[in-house]
């Protein structure tokens, strides 16, 4: 993945080193380690853009919106545009901490951002479960995710810390929720949807992002998402993987197949790696034994 010094990948802020994660649909996720040049208030700035920062290590002080805390690795930062801000390390030591930026046209799309969208910033704590979803994330991320897992895994990330913060407390989803479970004519339609989605991602050629398939199917990825997994028990994800998957192995039955580098970048693998994981999660071999076994033996003498 990209990774620099200096700034974040998109304006001058305090010296830091950063790693680019991934960018789909417009969100952007990275991680940014602080180096700490002097121990007092930086500039106050406006950062003019909607960001989630979950802090990983170190410690430092930060000022929202006239309100200062002592940010540490259990803390959540969420902002907004207009939001001011400004950080002080009185005590030494850098910190570092991922950042997950979000087009607002993304947030205007999700029921449960509407207070986030509403409100001014708020700033809390994860507990141990949502830390780790966190750094889970952040390492399948580093392994290499393509731009559609990415997407819908950020949006579940996202929804799952939006309930823990104050912001999405028994808002639009949960009238949602309870709306689906009294209304026949909603699960119906919800069926409609998905059953659509899963004909768009079975007659596509796996390059469509979890976007351009919800803009086929008439619908927000959030919503896409969650209504999928409640129709069908399985994400977007792990559904199109599996019909990746047997596309590959028809593809790995050929005898004069492709190299699987090649494979990996027609069937929308992020890289070779990537296949090769997929592809061993869901049959149990990678596919370089899968070829051995599938191609068919030539008879002698042909």
């Amino acid at each position: 993945m990209p990774e620099g010094s200096g700034s974040d990948p998109r304006r001058k802020t305090t010296p830091a080193r950063w790693r680019v994660l991934g960018a789909p649909d417009g969100m952007l996720v990275y991680q940014v380690r602080c180096i700490v040049e002097n121990h007092g208030w930086s500039e106050t700035v406006d950062d003019g853009r909607y960001k989630i920062v979950l802090g990983r290590s170190g410690a430092y002080h930060h000022r929202l919106n006239g309100r200062t805390t002592v940010i540490d690795p259990t803390s959540v930062l969420i902002t907004r545009p207009g939001d001011e801000q400004a950080a002080a390390h009185p005590y030494g030591c850098g910190d570092s901490y991922t950042c997950l930026e979000i087009d607002r046209d993304v947030l205007a799309q999700r029921p449960d951002a509407a207070g986030w969208l509403d409100r001014s910033g708020w700033d809390g704590h994860s507990d141990a479960s949502l830390d780790l979803a966190h750094r889970m994330l952040v390492a399948e991320c580093r392994r290499g995710l393509d731009r559609f897992e990415m997407a819908e895994r950020l949006h579940r990330f996202l929804g799952r810390l939006l309930t823990h913060s104050a912001l999405a407390a028994d808002g639009p989803d949960a009238e949602i929720e309870r709306a689906v479970r009294r209304r026949p004519a909603t699960m119906a339609a919800h069926r409609r949807l998905a059953d659509r989605a899963r004909e768009v991602l079975a007659t596509s050629d796996f390059t469509l992002g979890l976007a351009e398939v919800a803009r086929e199917v008439g619908a927000s990825p959030h919503h896409l998402s969650r209504v999928f997994q409640r129709v069908t028990g399985s994400s977007l994800t792990a559904y199109r993987n599996r019909l990746r998957v047997r596309a590959v192995l028809d593809t790995l039955a050929e005898p004069d197949g492709p190299p699987l580098g090649r494979l990996a970048s027609d069937y929308g693998f992020t890289d070779q790696a990537h296949l090769t994981r997929v592809v061993r999660d869901q049959v149990g071999h990678p596919p370089a034994r899968l070829r051995k076994l599938l191609v068919p033996t030539q008879p002698a003498g042909d």
